[in-house]
């Protein structure tokens, strides 16, 4: 790509290569229902339902408006996008904005598909919190309904942990504010993950998964598009300095 240095990426650790593997074996095999309704029912109050399902500032702030703020994150990167493709002079941000785009964007759409396909109930519909609906593991036959589920994985959580692209498009050019960036989206993703527990929208779980996805698909499009291999730089430094010898 013209006018976009060669710069080589770090090498993959052990986060990066086994640990979402290692994630998910632990959330099939190790059933998290004991710890998501412990936590359920924390957050629960049999007289007035979740704690926090009127919430003012949980709903219209930290649902509605944090939620615009990370969709405005997306739509300034695509308008970078837009503008990378129109001028040489913004040309070498087109591959970096362009998994911005890609990785957010999917991060963002698969919640909906999968919500769909799986039919997962909301804490809040289940029997054992005031609702109607019966529960069942992930994995079961989902029991009979009227009314499919729509809350596995969490969609909210994935506004949040979709900013670990911001993580992965700093990784190789600017590590320290890539741990910054690392934290941000790892703290706005638990802080929607929270406000949607206590509002009974979401059991820990769902988050955890959503987590696992965003992480998933980030670290793809990052390897995709902006992983550059060490020895690709090394031959070029090699190449560039056999030309200084011969022209010394």
């Amino acid at each position: 790509m013209h006018g976009e240095p060669l710069t080589a990426s770090r090498p993959f650790n052990f986060y990066l290569g086994f640990g979402v593997p290692l994630a998910a074996m632990l959330l099939l095999l190790g059933d998290p229902t004991a710890v998501d309704f412990a936590l359920a029912h924390w957050a629960y109050d049999p007289q007035n339902g979740f704690i926090g399902r009127h919430s003012g500032f949980l709903e219209d702030v930290l649902h509605d408006r944090a939620k615009q703020a990370v969709i405005g994150i997306g739509v300034l990167a695509i308008a970078g996008f837009v503008l990378s493709l129109l001028g040489a002079r913004w040309r070498h941000w087109r591959r970096p904005l362009g998994y911005l785009v890609l990785a957010m964007g999917l991060s963002s759409s698969l919640v909906t598909p999968l919500k769909a396909l799986t039919g997962v109930h909301c804490p809040w519909s289940l029997s054992e919190f005031g609702g109607q609906e019966t529960y069942t593991l992930l994995l079961s036959a989902r029991a009979p309904t009227t009314k499919p589920g729509r809350c596995w994985p969490g969609g909210h959580a994935a506004a949040g942990f979709s900013l670990f692209a911001l993580f992965f498009l700093l990784r190789d050019r600017r590590p320290r504010a890539a741990q910054v960036a690392l934290g941000l989206a790892l703290g706005l993703g638990t802080l929607f993950s929270l406000g949607r527990m206590l509002q009974g929208a979401h059991f820990l779980s769902h988050n955890l998964w959503t987590a696992l996805f965003c992480w998933t698909i980030c670290l793809g499009a990052y390897r995709l598009l902006l992983y550059r291999p060490v020895q690709v730089a090394d031959e070029r430094l090699t190449a560039q300095s056999g030309t200084d010898t011969a022209t010394s």
